[in-house]
């Protein structure tokens, strides 16, 4: 049965996640997991340069240089420790991202929009994570900032599982959390892969059951359908787009969620279940 194609973002990541990203995850997982029994002092710069082969192999190396230069810029401006100096930093990397020359450029670095549009994606989630560790550089006392280097801010900034699309972890929780030595187990790391991969199928393959099924997006792209439903086909149907809204998120942040765990990490909370919630605003948090 043919699958409603109107979601984009969905038909996106999970064709990216197939063909690529999947696969680079799994390599994290073993570099994590052999860095965390052998030299777990030096995990974080080991999870780094993975990050950056990563990086480099699927945007290729002016993509890389891309984030490299946003990240150093990110940094540079930091050392002013003026809040609003790196905001407007912030916001002025991202406006590059929308100058019609720059934007041909960069297209012309790749033989596809979808490799395109990866980097930038990319670019914009680790703007996200320039800005975190710049604002609480500024916001750190001098006696604070022997964690906040360059190297780990590249650390942060190339750490894989959250590369592409997030969820966002904050640079002190990420920093405290990669220095924290703790005993490793691998029978303990084994059963916590398992439960989640099982987790995460489930919430796939739910997904995939209502992006076959339902033709959600499809509906809500033809205004005939809409006008001639009644007041509660409309209020099914608007449930229905927030509900796949909620699996989706499950899946796509599940994933890093359960690498983040397998890193010695606390992930993020994935999203609440938006039949229980009265309000929209900590979904898009």
């Amino acid at each position: 049965m043919p699958q409603d194609p109107m979601d984009f973002e969905w038909s996106y990541w999970i064709e990216w996640g197939r063909e690529h990203i999947l696969w680079l995850l799994a390599g994290h997982l073993l570099v994590s997991q052999m860095s965390r029994l052998l030299v777990e002092k030096y995990k974080p710069w080991c999870l780094m340069v993975y990050g950056m082969a990563a990086c480099w192999l699927l945007l290729g190396i002016k993509g890389f240089a891309v984030i490299l230069l946003h990240a150093a810029i990110s940094f540079a401006v930091a050392q002013f420790q003026l809040s609003l100096l790196t905001w407007l930093c912030s916001i002025i990397l991202l406006s590059t991202l929308r100058i019609p020359a720059v934007e041909e450029t960069k297209r012309k670095w790749y033989d596809t929009e979808n490799e395109y549009y990866l980097l930038l994606f990319t670019v914009s989630v680790r703007c996200l994570f320039c800005t975190s560790f710049s604002l609480e550089y500024c916001w750190h006392a001098p006696t604070q900032k022997s964690s906040h280097s360059f190297p780990w801010m590249l650390a942060y900034v190339f750490y894989y599982p959250t590369f592409h699309n997030g969820p966002l972890v904050n640079f002190d929780e990420f920093s405290k959390q990669m220095r924290r030595r703790e005993a490793f187990s691998v029978k303990t790391n084994l059963s916590i892969l398992i439960v989640g991969i099982v987790r995460i199928l489930f919430w796939w393959c739910l997904a995939e059951l209502m992006i076959h099924l339902m033709y959600i997006h499809a509906l809500y792209s033809s205004a005939l359908p809409l006008e001639s439903a009644s007041y509660w086909a409309l209020g099914g149907l608007a449930l229905a787009q927030v509900l796949f809204f909620y699996v989706k998120y499950l899946v796509l942040y599940g994933v890093p969620g359960l690498l983040l765990q397998m890193d010695g990490l606390k992930p993020p909370a994935l999203p609440c279940c938006v039949s229980l919630m009265h309000s929209f605003t900590t979904m898009w948090r």
